[in-house]
């Protein structure tokens, strides 16, 4: 079982969405052969609370516009430290740096298929990476 057309098109909506927002190691993976639940995740992360949450909102606008998809659930946007945003088909994690680094869901999920981000969001990474370098 792979993910389905719906869920990565949500996918690639949310990952271009969070690039807009700067956020940082935007991956998705295709998690359907492993849960029930829901068929891919998407993980990113920012440097501060706020920036977490303004990430989160513009990922719930543009699903709600792009895709018209709302969540059924979320969590943690109070702390602002690790945002869960339940879309049934996908699930996206917008975490703050040092949860990301403690929780690891990477390595949780590491033997899942990435799922293909589209050339935009990775563009953006590439380019903050070189400017980090140089």
């Amino acid at each position: 079982m792979t993910a389905s057309e719906r869920s990565i098109q949500l996918v690639q909506v949310a990952a271009e969405a969070a690039a807009d927002k700067l956020a940082d190691d935007i991956i998705a993976y295709d998690v359907s052969d492993r849960l029930v639940i829901t068929d891919a995740f998407v993980v990113c992360s920012a440097g501060n609370d706020r920036q977490v949450r303004a990430i989160v909102d513009e990922i719930e606008e543009r699903l709600r516009v792009d895709a018209a998809a709302k969540p059924v659930r979320r969590e943690g946007e109070r702390e602002g430290r690790w945002v869960l945003l339940d879309y049934i088909d996908i699930v996206v994690h917008v975490q703050h740096e040092e949860e990301r680094t403690f929780y690891g869901l990477e390595r949780l999920w590491k033997d899942c298929p990435a799922i293909a981000l589209p050339e935009s969001v990775t563009k953006v990474a590439a380019q903050r990476a070189r400017g980090a370098v140089e």
